[in-house]
């Protein structure tokens, strides 16, 4: 990942939100921001918003959920957006089916801040970006 700010390590929920915030910027969502003020995710499902993505970053030691997904997914519908996942400790193996016939991106993230791409259609976005 080539970004213009180096990679933020995560050890917070703070610092998971920033590293996608940094990544869909780098990918041309340039006015990406998160949620309101606070630090911790949203209780929404939806932590970052820009005019053409909205996207869930789950900070937690658990699988992303089915639910998580789908709430996901429902609130770039209403919006008319794309929408992306990003994780740190995967997904659990419905969710991961559920986005893939949802056509939503999933990445996975590492703890030096560098998101990974989970499915074709993460593949996709990281590829073209914002087109």
């Amino acid at each position: 990942m080539c970004i213009r700010d180096s990679p933020v390590t995560i050890r917070t929920e703070r610092d998971a939100v920033m590293s996608a915030e940094r990544y869909l910027r780098w990918l041309g969502f340039t006015d990406v921001r998160r949620h309101g003020n606070c630090p911790a995710p949203a209780a929404t499902g939806v932590d970052l918003r820009g005019s053409a993505i909205v996207a869930r970053v789950d900070p937690t030691t658990l699988p992303t959920t089915l639910r998580d997904v789908e709430c996901l997914w429902l609130h770039s519908l209403l919006d008319s957006v794309a929408g992306a996942c990003f994780s740190l400790a995967g997904y659990a193996r419905d969710a991961r089916c559920r986005a893939d016939d949802l056509r939503l991106p999933l990445f996975v993230m590492d703890l030096t801040g560098t998101p990974q791409a989970l499915n074709d259609w993460a593949d996709e976005l990281a590829r073209h970006g914002r087109s």
